[in-house]
């Protein structure tokens, strides 16, 4: 029963975090770049231990190659010399020192090349998760554009669907708004309709006499004389006579 209970309880708490990861798969992405990270760090760590393995086998080696040389040297010497003694011991040593040569260079040769295989492989899984990670992360730009698109053309799909009321809508808003256009010219017309004429013309003539009465009072008093205009009758002389013709007063005889 219990172990039924637990199941249960897993199973929705798997459901809960399922749903957290595909609402947010952003954040997702950032916790497998950190365990990416951590386990080249880690990686890292043993290659550097087996590097400096293989440093320590190639200090060896060429401790061993010089050690070599020298008792080779020394076996020749004691040879030449007739110490026949000195030279066996060095020779016996000379020996175990070169087999111990060759088992470290052997050692140091195999080490080399899985580091170097260990390198290759590390480069090899670090780029794959990499373009793994730039690929989900493309991916998930791209769910996103087309979520949104997708939302945009739900949205477009239920605006066509409900066009046909929106439209009587903006139908019975523009008569509304035609009718109130067609009152307020109206109550404009009747209003202008109604203006007496009458007095507005009789106050501007009133005007208009009054500014000549003052025009004239103020030429008389500063000597300035007004030429009145001529009103145009028969008595007027034709455009083709001449000037003679203009002069008024009695005929000057020669």
């Amino acid at each position: 029963m219990f172990k039924r209970i637990g199941n249960l309880f897993k199973g929705f708490f798997g459901l809960f975090i399922g749903g957290l990861e595909r609402k947010n798969p952003e954040a997702l992405l950032d916790v497998e770049k950190e365990n990416l990270r951590e386990q080249i760090a880690k990686y890292n760590k043993g290659l550097a231990g087996h590097a400096a393995l293989c440093e320590r086998l190639i200090s060896q080696t060429r401790a061993l190659e010089n050690e070599e040389k020298e008792l080779h040297a020394k076996v020749v010497a004691h040879l030449r010399a007739g110490n026949k003694e000195l030279a066996g011991q060095y020779a016996l040593r000379h020996q175990q020192v070169k087999k111990e040569h060759g088992t470290i260079k052997s050692q140091m040769e195999e080490a080399e090349k899985t580091y170097k295989e260990l390198l290759t492989a590390r480069d090899v899984s670090v780029k794959a998760a990499r373009d793994k990670i730039e690929s989900l992360k493309r991916g998930i730009n791209e769910a996103k554009i087309a979520q949104a698109t997708a939302e945009l053309n739900e949205m477009a799909s239920g605006m066509i669907g409900e066009i046909g009321t929106a439209g009587d809508t903006l139908n019975r808003l523009e008569e509304i708004v035609r009718e109130d256009k067609e009152k307020a010219a109206g109550r404009a017309r009747v209003a202008k309709d109604s203006i007496d004429m009458s007095g507005i013309t009789a106050k501007a003539s009133e005007q208009s006499a009054m500014e000549d009465l003052a025009l004239a009072d103020f030429a008389a008093a500063e000597g300035i004389a007004i030429e009145k205009p001529v009103a145009a009758d028969a008595s007027s002389p034709s455009p083709g006579t001449s000037d003679s013709t203009k002069t008024m007063g009695p005929a000057q005889t020669e």
